[in-house]
């Protein structure tokens, strides 16, 4: 896999002057990703990873996911596409109902966990995630995202743009997601002037964020007309033309199929009569029946044997880079595994809780801190499907660094996590984001203290000829 990643200054489109190469390899592949600071191009200020895979395409199988805000229709959009599709071939029609299926997820009317369905267009197989727009639950959000190699932004016509809106968008971007269709939710609750007005600023906001925003496909509907049965314009008929827009505008990505296997684990739980299965996308090679294997994160290294595999609730012999995919894993209990840890081939992998890294942080107009981050900053770090405390260590003989600059920085992660160069992350405060970056380069382990580790951890801070 191949990451391009830009960084920028400022939120507005500004020039920047430096090119520079930086990593050897990354998590997904033996590729080498590049850091690249651009020279001539205006862009807005992002770090941005670009997906590409130099390896062996696999099937016809595609990961797409809704994003967006809270109550804007994502999973009745969702919903209604296994329902249109289901009159055209082998997919199974899937309420809103068993979408939202948790108890709390009912009583608020929300969803709060990443829920994944499969259907089929004439052209490929896809596996979809149906992400939370509520903004207490982002980083269910960031773990959804993670897994897909596109994204629908789901946008009601009555509100347009709102917070959550942009915050998806920006993550998205930072994830590594380039590909973002848009579709105009309610479109039968106002008139064709404010649908107008909606796409105007859609497509002015996608160009902020770094996406083609010119050329993406929109697409104006009502996802309850459709559920209901409509045929018009904005009914099935827009769900058909959605369908048919993310064939054509997506490509199928090509995977990596030859490195051994790789997932990151998105949920775990018990089965009854069977031991417990770890669920995620695979993110890199085969995975095969009775392989042995390894769980590593949160400090943590289980050996085991993956046991049985299930694709949407079908046993299989194999799956590949690319597939969600719940695993039977053999002498592993519940409690022993947390979402975020990483599955994957004997002896493939280590991890560490010291790295290196090139982070930008947000300024003040991008919803950025107001103050200026100085030595032993600590938060919270996401990155795929998890999410640890995090301590930043500026480079040496500096104090701080003020909200819209990027930084050479040293990572200390409260436990041992498997991070690689190339790897993007972000970093939270307070539930809001503040700051994004690229792992350049995993360090030797750190013994963290007993008491307040992070805090009185001694780190070796880098020397100023390595800050770019």
């Amino acid at each position: 896999m191949l990451y391009s990643c830009v960084c920028f200054r400022s939120f507005k489109h500004i020039k920047v002057e430096v090119t520079n190469i930086l990593f050897k390899r990354n998590l997904f592949s033996i590729a080498v990703p590049v850091l690249s600071l651009c020279k001539t191009r205006e862009c807005s200020n992002l770090t941005t990873l670009n997906r590409n895979y130099s390896s062996v395409q696999g099937e016809n199988h595609c990961n797409i996911g809704t994003i967006g805000h809270v109550d804007h229709g994502k999973t009745t959009l969702t919903a209604a596409i296994t329902k249109v599709m289901s009159k055209y071939g082998n997919t199974k029609y899937i309420p809103f109902e068993q979408i939202d299926k948790a108890p709390e997820e009912k009583a608020r009317g929300i969803t709060i966990n990443v829920a994944h369905i499969e259907y089929w267009s004439s052209k490929r197989h896809y596996a979809h995630t149906d992400c939370p727009g509520h903004a207490d639950y982002v980083k269910n959000m960031i773990s959804g995202a993670s897994q897909m190699d596109g994204a629908i932004v789901v946008v009601a016509a009555d509100d347009g743009q709102m917070p959550q809106t942009r915050e998806h968008l920006f993550l998205a971007k930072q994830i590594g997601l380039s590909k973002i269709l848009v579709y105009i939710n309610k479109a039968d609750l106002v008139d064709n002037e404010v649908i107008e007005l909606v796409e105007l600023e859609m497509r002015e906001m996608l160009k902020d964020f770094g996406f083609d925003g010119d050329n993406c496909p929109v697409i104006v509907g009502s996802a309850l007309l459709a559920l209901q049965g409509d045929t018009s314009k904005i009914g099935e008929k827009s769900i058909i033309d959605l369908i048919d827009a993310v064939d054509n505008y997506i490509p199928t990505p090509t995977r990596d199929l030859t490195s051994p296997f790789l997932m990151p684990i998105d949920n775990v739980l018990s089965v009854p009569g069977r031991g417990s299965v770890v669920v995620g996308t695979i993110g890199k090679g085969v995975m095969k029946k009775q392989i042995e294997a390894d769980l590593l994160g949160f400090s943590r290294h289980i050996k085991t044997v993956v046991s049985d595999i299930q694709v949407f609730q079908k046993s299989v012999q194999q799956a590949t880079a690319g597939e969600n995919v719940g695993c039977l894993l053999r002498g592993v209990k519940v409690s022993d595994v947390n979402r975020g840890m990483i599955l994957c081939a004997k002896g493939s992998v280590t991890f560490s809780n010291h790295f290196v890294a090139q982070v930008y942080f947000l300024s003040r107009s991008e919803g950025g801190r107001r103050h200026p981050v100085t030595n032993k900053y600590i938060q919270q770090l996401f990155s795929q499907t998890w999410n640890v405390s995090c301590r930043i260590d500026l480079v040496e003989g500096s104090s701080m660094v003020m909200p819209g600059e990027h930084s050479s920085v040293t990572l200390t992660l409260l436990y041992k996590m498997v991070m690689s160069p190339g790897q993007s992350f972000t970093i939270r405060e307070n539930n809001v984001t503040v700051a994004t970056g690229i792992i350049s380069e995993v360090l030797q382990p750190l013994t963290l203290p007993e008491k307040k580790g992070l805090v009185r951890v001694e780190v070796c801070r880098l020397k100023a000829d390595v800050q770019m």
